[in-house]
């Protein structure tokens, strides 16, 4: 399996926690994460910003449906309007969530139960918001919730690579709406010696299947191994 160690436990330990202890983030965690964030902002055309000791956006009653409590840091993941905003949302978010839960923190990914607080966030001409992670050190480390085998959601056998189970079983731990996991991995073969995968998101009444496919398909990399195989 082509992943280090840390970035292994931070899959496995990561957890969604939604209530969280009233302390600030330390200034040695805020620069690891506004660094990350400006990285993957100035590489891939996103407006991702980390707000600091502002509780307004999770005190409404959609935040209190939500079960969040003590929200006091979060991730604005913003940028330009496009077809795959979504997707690139979920793939680079995910990036932060774990290096977030390497750094001592928990995380939420959180679609609907916010309030968006004017003067908090900048948004540029031609951005959206997509969603909100909640951030910050977590009352529990949250809780393991079931989830699907691998055959359920990929072709994986005896006969596919040994990297390719891992890639699965690595996307398998990601975070989806509702744990609802509406992806799927195709190992379709080799082309001029590179292997294939092909991944793809399934129907939901629910949505966020873009965000979902973008958060498993950084997992499976991490799982695979980022060399081993080419997208299609």
């Amino acid at each position: 399996m082509d992943m280090t160690k840390d970035v292994y436990e931070a899959i496995k330990a990561r957890h969604s926690v939604r209530a969280y202890k009233e302390l600030p983030l330390s200034e040695e965690v805020v620069k690891a994460l506004e660094e990350e964030i400006a990285a993957i902002n100035r590489e891939n055309q996103l407006h991702i910003q980390l707000i600091l000791n502002e509780p307004k956006a999770f005190q409404g009653t959609i935040a209190k449906y939500g079960k969040f409590r003590h929200v006091g840091n979060y991730l604005v993941m913003a940028g330009p309007k496009s077809d795959d905003l979504d997707e690139r949302v979920g793939y680079y978010g995910e990036r932060l969530v774990l290096l977030a839960q390497m750094l001592g923190l928990n995380t939420c990914w959180v679609g609907l139960s916010y309030s968006k607080v004017p003067g908090t966030y900048v948004l540029d001409e031609g951005e959206k918001i997509a969603c909100y992670i909640s951030i910050g050190y977590g009352e529990t480390q949250g809780v393991a919730h079931k989830i699907k085998r691998v055959d359920q959601v990929s072709n994986a056998s005896e006969t596919t690579p040994s990297w390719f189970r891992a890639g699965v079983e690595a996307a398998l731990l990601a975070p989806t709406a509702v744990n609802q996991q509406k992806f799927s991995f195709e190992y379709v073969g080799q082309q001029e010696g590179r292997h294939l995968v092909r991944a793809k998101r399934g129907f939901s009444l629910i949505g966020y299947t873009r965000m979902d496919l973008g958060i498993a398909k950084y997992h499976f990399e991490l799982g695979a191994g980022k060399d081993n195989f080419e997208w299609i």
